[in-house]
């Protein structure tokens, strides 16, 4: 097999005006809001808790994380369940638009003025149907000492 005919899977979602995509392989679930815990100090950036059949979950807003301005929860918004550093972690997302295969080939290194999120937060840039979807580095999210202090707070 050339590098040629190499291709991912993603998952395409929005936040705020901007489209952004995770491995599909990194994504256990996309599910609908739900009622959350909230978490005495946590970290800015989370939400609270969720208890997924059984499993409690730390809600990750992305929004916060990337100091983006968001809208309110609405009918669109979701949840995808993903792995952060051995974590489940619930990501909250405006919306998920599609799942995609994307030829490595047609990917391109993130800009040094990536609007939004920062390029220490990104793999790759890549066409989709004319818009530019910004390929997450789910590994760069968060850093080892966040990962920690979010299991510590509630011994996940």
């Amino acid at each position: 097999m050339t590098a040629d005919n190499l291709e991912i899977k993603v998952v395409c979602f929005r936040l705020g005006q901007d489209m952004y995509a995770a491995d599909i392989m990194r994504v256990k679930e996309i599910i609908k809001p739900m009622k959350q815990t909230g978490l005495p100090e946590a970290p800015e950036f989370i939400d609270g808790v969720i208890n997924l059949r059984g499993t409690v979950i730390p809600v990750l807003n992305v929004h916060r994380r990337f100091r983006l301005s968001g809208p309110e929860t609405d009918k669109n918004t979701r949840l995808l369940i993903v792995s952060l550093a051995g974590q489940a972690f619930a990501m909250v997302v405006d919306e998920v638009t599609e799942v995609i295969t994307v030829p490595v080939k047609d990917l391109r290194p993130p800009p040094n003025f990536a609007q939004g999120v920062g390029r220490e937060y990104l793999i790759a840039v890549c066409l989709v149907e004319g818009s530019m979807v910004m390929l997450l580095n789910l590994d760069s999210i968060l850093q080892s000492h966040e990962v920690e202090e979010v299991r510590g707070m509630n011994a996940f």
